[in-house]
Parts: C-alpha cells; structure tokens; sequence
C-alpha cells in the first residue's frame, strides 16, 4: 500500500488558493483537488471536509489509502492545524476515516456513491429492495451481521488453521455431500439441546448458508408452480428465491402472535409450502405462539402441504429462552428446518444447515450428490471443533448480554429524543413522524457512514401504510461507545437538520 504523499501548486489567485496532493495506492495515482476560499461563507473546516469527502465517496481515493497527517496538511494549505485537525475528526464521526497512531489518517472502508443509474451491465436494472438492503458495508445500526469486535478472531483462526493442514494431509478423496460428519454431530447435539430438535446426523445437511439450503429445499420438494405462503412483512429475498423458483408467493399477514394462519386458509387454502420465521419473526420480532403452531402443523398435514422454518438467529433471543424450534414438535414430517451460523458466527464462512424430515433423507442424500455438495471441509472441521470444545455455546452466552446491553441503550437513546421504539430480534424499530418515508431516510444516511434498512422494503407490494414506515437498527453494530452519537446524527436526519 503506497503512502499518500503532497504536492504544492505554486500560484496562488488573489484570496483563493487551490493545493493538490496524490494519493498513490496499489501503484495508482489519483490526485485530489481540494480549493480553498478564504472570502466564502462557508468555514475553512468545511471546504477541507467537503474535498477529501466527495474523493472518498465518489471513489477517487480508495479504501486503505493513507492521508498526510494533519499536521502536515495544514502546513501545505496554510491554515491552523486546528483546522485540519476538526476536518478529520469530523471525516472520522462520519466513518469515512479511521485514525491510530500507528497506522495514521486512513480512507475507510464506505460505500462508493454511484451515479443514480442503477443499470446491471446486461442493461437490466437491480431491484429496488436490494439497494435499500446493504449487505456488503458495515455501518453504524447495520442489519443481519455479528458484531465483530466481539469475535474470538484469534481462536477460530487457529481452528482453521489446523483444519486446513489436516485437509491437505488427508486422501485425496471427495467430501461427503452431507457434510463433514464431525459438524453434522455438532450441529446434531446442539439442536436437541438449545432448540429441543431432536434428529439424526444422517438428516443433517451442510449447505451454503441459508440460501444454499433454501435453494436446496425448493429442489426437492415437489411443489412446483404451487402457492407459497410468505410472511409480511418478511425477508424480501427469500421471496423473490421463490419466484425464481416457479412458485407464486402470497403475503400472509403477521401480528403479534407471528403468521396469521387463519388469513393463509383463506387467501390461499391449497398452498404446497409455507416459508415462516416462528422463533423470532423478521423483522418484527414476535414468536410465533403455541396455538398457531399447531394451527399451521394441521393445515399442513390436511393439505400435505410442506413448511420451511427458517431459524435465522437460532437460540440467540435476548429477553428469554429461545422458543422450541417448530420441527421439534412436528409429527408428520412436514416440517424442513434450516439454519445458519451467519448470525451466530459469522457470515464469511457461508456456512448453514438443513434438517430434512426422516421420510425426506433419501431425497435430499441424492440430491445433495448430484447439485448441491457441502461447503470447504476445512471450513466445517474448524466449526465442528469450535462447537465440540464449547466455545460456541460461551460465545453465543456472551453475545447474548453484549446485544442486550446494546438493545437497551439504543432504545434508551432514542426513546430520550421523543422516538417510539421497540426491540425485535437483534434490531430496534423505529417509527417515523407522520411525511416521512424510511427509504429517503435511510438513503441520506448511509451517506453519513449509518446503515439502517427501511422497514417498508419487507412488505409485499407498495407499503402505503404508514405504519409500515420505519427503520430497523441493527444492534449488533451499534457500538456503546459512539450510540449517543450516533443516534444523534440519525436524529439531525431525520427532523432535516443533518
């Protein structure tokens, strides 16, 4: 990584002075122009923010670049230190910057501002939902990522490490599509404790994260061109998986007490498949009650009907014991149980689980054969061994009361500007004042370095209503020592003073 080195433009124009300074990363030049007018009304501070900003946001500098320090600019510019010195730390409350005396002043990792074009280069354009659902930055408040200053790095690196020597010193044979026996077990024993699953190694199947293992599941069940019930609101992309996957999803309403089964019988009785979040509703948070389990359960026995439980956060809840997983109380064999370690782990690994129905085994065994093989075994040997030794179960109590403490001083935080909030999995709802709308909201943010998702983006169809209207804060990433201030600049946002 090159360093960041500045150049001095001889010439100054009466009260106006322009400088330039080349940031040189992986052997690529790019020259910043940063002018300074010292008769506009807009401070010194400012127009040094304003520069290095729009070069960071528009891609001219990159990710890991170095700046010159502060003290160094300020003499090249011709102004305070005290100057630059407000310039960066406001480029390091806005997340664009990251500083430590080792390392300096560099550009952090932030999105890039794109053109308003949003066209593929097929010409075709990007859902709408999609961009309103960041899922490869990481800012304050971000959804559906562990927080990672709380992962025990050091120890799942050597596990991988050792994993990975093994592999190469093993036959050169190919893996077992289930899986990795050793994780199968793992994940086996796990369930039956902290889900109340009780199954088979031989019914547990390795995927690629929940959407291997949803994909999976829309292979082998026979359910093609067959109405689908969906939460709604609920996980947009598993939605349009199962319109690309030949079904017709229709939106099933949810309260507090999880999907409405009663409304699913009416709108659409002859459904083949049912996809729910029973035991914590995304995003709103409800567990889907006793009553309607067993409502659900019936219909799909009458109706030979299938239902994806999709145990997104597992046994991590909050505020009480993680309900029993809904297959734990499945007698017919019509529930699929999936799970993912993105949540609990981390989503790098790509790594989740099916649990087929004992009938069902066969099936997903020879489909598993032919398309859709396990993940890099030293991957799952590693999380097999993280879990066999107990660090899984000591991390996930940690995260535990590291997200509730999070939850409760960003509810606080809110709650003391005047906000009406409440928890739901590991985010805080916000509702917004009346003429708001969530998605302008949450795009002015992540120009601020922020990341909440519009809830409205979770509902089938346009969501009109105005309590569909809101944004959902990922706890996980809202770190205790900057939740004042950041929940301080979402407030200037939204009240239009940011």
């Amino acid at each position: 990584m090159g360093e960041a080195t500045l150049w001095m433009i001889s010439g100054l124009h009466e009260s106006t002075e322009r400088v330039f300074f080349c940031c040189t990363i992986t052997l690529m030049k790019h020259r910043l122009d940063i002018a300074l007018d010292r008769t506009a009304d807009m401070p010194l501070t400012e127009q040094i923010y304003t520069g290095i900003a729009s070069a960071i946001e528009t891609g001219v500098l990159l990710p890991g670049g170095r700046l010159p320090s502060w003290l160094d600019l300020a003499s090249q510019l011709g102004v305070s230190r005290g100057t630059v010195k407000s310039a960066y730390e406001r480029l390091a409350d806005q997340q664009l910057v990251v500083s430590s005396p080792h390392a300096g002043t560099r550009v952090a990792d932030h999105p890039i501002k794109r053109s308003p074009d949003t066209r593929l280069e097929n010409g075709e354009t990007a859902p709408t939902a999609f961009r309103d659902f960041p899922s490869n930055i990481i800012g304050a408040f971000q959804n559906g990522v562990p927080a990672s200053d709380c992962f025990p790095a050091a120890l799942f690196a050597r596990l991988r490490s050792r994993a990975a020597r093994l592999e190469t010193t093993s036959p050169l044979l190919y893996p077992d599509p289930h899986g990795a026996e050793e994780l199968r077990r793992a994940i086996s024993a796990n369930l039956a404790i902290s889900r109340g699953l009780e199954c088979h190694p031989s019914q547990v199947f390795v995927t690629h994260g929940y959407s291997g293992a949803l994909a999976f599941a829309l292979h082998v069940l026979p359910i093609n061109g067959r109405e689908a019930w969906t939460e709604n609101p609920g996980y947009f992309p598993a939605r349009r998986a199962l319109e690309i996957a030949g079904l017709q999803p229709v939106p099933i309403s949810v309260d507090h007490d999880g999907i409405d089964v009663t409304c699913g019988e009416r709108l659409a009785p002859n459904a083949g498949l049912a996809l729910v979040t029973p035991g914590q509703q995304a995003p709103l948070g409800s567990t889907l009650s006793l009553a309607r389990r067993c409502q659900l359960l019936e219909w799909a026995r009458n109706r030979q009907a299938w239902i994806i439980e999709d145990d997104y956060l597992g046994e991590l809840q909050l505020r009480r014991r993680a309900a029993p997983a809904l297959a734990s109380v499945d007698t017919a064999g019509r529930v699929i149980h999936i799970g993912s370690f993105s949540k609990t782990i981390s989503p790098t690994l790509r790594l989740g689980f099916l649990i087929s129905p004992p009938a069902l085994v066969e099936r997903f065994a020879e489909a598993a054969a032919c398309f859709s093989p396990a993940p890099d075994p030293a991957v799952q040997l590693a999380t097999a061994e993280f879990m066999r030794d107990g660090h899984y179960l000591r991390h996930l109590r940690k995260m535990k009361r590291v997200y509730a403490s999070r939850s409760s001083a960003l509810q606080h935080s809110l709650e003391s500007k005047g906000y009406v909030v409440h928890p739901a999995c590991l985010a805080i709802v916000l509702k917004l004042p009346d003429g708001l709308y969530d998605r302008e909201i949450a795009s002015r943010a992540r120009q601020e370095g922020l990341s909440p998702v519009p809830l409205s983006i979770w509902y089938a169809g346009q969501a009109t209503q105005r309590d569909n209207h809101g944004l959902l804060l990922g706890v996980a990433t809202a770190n205790e020592e900057r939740i004042a201030r950041d929940s301080h600049r979402l407030d200037r946002l939204i009240r239009g003073t940011g």
